[in-house]
């Protein structure tokens, strides 16, 4: 099986490091992601499909950035011209969503909930590309997750936040099984509920607690009985 990792951010990053999996990025390749006409260039050869599978981690996740278009470009629009190339030459999609999907559904959000996004552009089209995959990709995995950078950067953390979030190699590690045994549909990844600073105190011993901002949501834990499911079997 041939997988392609799209993105070299954080995450994309440490699937790289783990797996060896290659992997395009603007900074390395040129590749820019709503640019659908170069898929072709990067995804074919001879008229064939160089990879099996597609693992897509680009996203504009300045969650809270008022710039509509750069949202709607990148976190939907993309994902659906990219979802109907593969679908046009057979390639699997992995999709990496987010928990802000759930911002304002019920806690421990389950793939079978209703996931009510936040009141910003990032979780509503977040949202809408999730959507865009389930109605119209022949086959696809979308990742519902959060990750933080190890060891936890910063001197204060949130201790009145509650999710499901863990370190970029833990929930990285989580993904690479999900994608070798061929998991499909929507999976919310990711592990006990636990608030930012308790996170934070694992790697971080000086961190300091601290009261998040009124506009980020207190909840986003997840339900990850399917995942856990899965992975048993």
């Amino acid at each position: 099986m041939k997988i392609l990792v799209l993105g070299d951010g954080l995450l994309g990053s440490e699937l790289v490091k783990q797996t060896a999996w290659p992997f395009l990025s603007r900074k390395k390749d040129q590749f820019d992601i709503t640019q659908s006409h170069s898929f072709d260039q990067f995804f074919l050869a001879s008229g064939k499909p160089k990879y099996d599978v597609l693992v897509n981690c680009i996203a504009y996740t300045n969650t809270y950035s008022e710039n509509k278009e750069l949202h709607w470009n990148v976190n939907y629009k993309a994902v659906a011209d990219l979802t109907d190339f593969c679908n046009r030459w057979k390639i699997k999609l992995v999709h990496i969503s987010t928990d802000f999907v759930y911002t304002n559904s019920k806690h421990p959000s389950a793939e079978t909930d209703v996931p009510v996004h936040g009141k910003n552009w990032y979780s509503y089209t977040k949202l809408l590309a999730d959507a865009y995959l389930e109605l119209k990709s022949s086959n696809f995995l979308v990742i519902r997750t959060s990750h933080k950078s190890t060891p936890f950067p910063y001197p204060k953390a949130w201790s009145d936040q509650l999710g499901s979030v863990d370190y970029v190699d833990q929930i990285s590690s989580l993904i690479i099984q999900l994608v070798k045994n061929g998991a499909s549909g929507i999976f919310n990844v990711g592990t006990e509920a636990k608030s930012i600073y308790d996170l934070a105190l694992k790697t971080n011993p000086g961190v300091l607690p601290a009261n998040k901002p009124e506009h980020v949501p207190e909840n986003t834990s997840l339900d990850v009985t399917k995942l856990t499911q899965f992975l048993k079997s």
